[in-house]
This record gives structure tokens, C-alpha cells and sequence, in this order.
């Protein structure tokens, strides 16, 4: 059952708005750009969420705090027992893994690694929990939505 829905952020709705009614610079369009997609990516996965059993509760685009440390989580997927911490990514094209980081095969580009930040926000939310004396088995999982990083070594962004 779907508990909170997803919405686009201000900052996507802004950057959108301001790419209808000016020019914006390389940076803020590639920003711009690049939260359409993962905003997408995140869409395609909720629309396979959709005939889940009903016996599990869906949250969507949470933001948390733990001590001034902010994360934010794509999608929770609670059953008994055990929450799935969800993270989506929507990156296509060929990438490769050099002990954990993450670089581009076409440009050698570095980018954030999923995994270093999947893990950040299950200890975070592994803490949360603790402090509100709730006992889950958390399950994390980054999620790739795009077809065109189906091959095992694919995520480029």
C-alpha cells in the first residue's frame, strides 16, 4: 500500500521552469538535466510498484535527520520485519568499479559511487531506528532503472 507518494522537488520544478524562460549555464543545465532523469528513473520504478502485495507499506522521497546528519531515502518498502532502503539510480552506459569507485569507461570520469552512499544512509537510518527502539532487518538495494545499464558493469551516469 502506497503511504506517501513521490514528488518532483522544488529544485527540479525551479531549475524547469527557469530552463522554459532563460538560457541557464552548463552547470545549472546539466544539474537541471540530470534531475529529470534520476526524477524519471525514480517514476519507472514506482510504476513497477504498483501491483505489489498490498501487504506491504511504500514510502516515498523521505528526508531524515540524525544528529545535523541529513539523508534522504528514494523509496521504503516495509513488511514484517524487515524494511527494504531503496536507492534509485537512472544511469546508462558503461562504467567500471576500481576498488570502490566508480569511473566512467567512455572518459575515465570519477563519479559517487551508489554503494559508499547506500551505505551511508542504511547506518544512518539503522540509528534512527535504534533511537525511536524499533527492531528491523534492513535490507538496501540501488536500483537501475535505465535499460541501457542492464550489463553488469553498466552506470554511467
Amino acid at each position: 500500500m502506497l503511504l506517501k507518494k513521490r514528488l518532483q522537488s522544488d529544485e527540479l520544478l525551479v531549475l524547469r521552469s527557469l530552463d522554459l524562460r532563460t538560457k541557464l549555464s552548463k552547470k545549472e543545465k546539466f544539474r537541471y538535466l540530470n534531475l529529470e532523469k534520476g526524477y524519471d528513473g525514480e517514476v519507472k520504478f514506482d510504476l513497477l510498484l504498483e501491483n505489489m502485495n498490498k501487504d506491504r507499506l511504500i514510502l516515498n522521497d523521505l528526508l531524515f535527520d540524525v544528529d545535523y546528519s541529513y539523508f534522504q531515502i528514494d523509496t521504503l518498502i516495509i513488511s514484517r520485519g524487515v524494511i527494504h532502503l531503496i536507492d534509485i539510480k537512472n544511469f546508462a552506459g558503461d562504467c567500471y568499479l576500481e576498488g570502490d569507485k566508480l569511473y566512467s569507461l567512455k572518459s575515465n570520469w570519477e563519479y559517487n559511487n551508489p554503494i559508499t552512499q547506500l551505505k551511508r544512509c542504511e547506518s544512518l537510518f539503522t540509528q534512527l531506528l535504534q533511537r525511536l527502539k524499533y527492531n528491523y532487518l534492513i535490507k538496501p538495494f540501488v536500483i537501475f532503472t535505465n535499460p541501457a545499464s542492464t550489463e553488469p558493469d553498466s552506470c554511467l551516469a
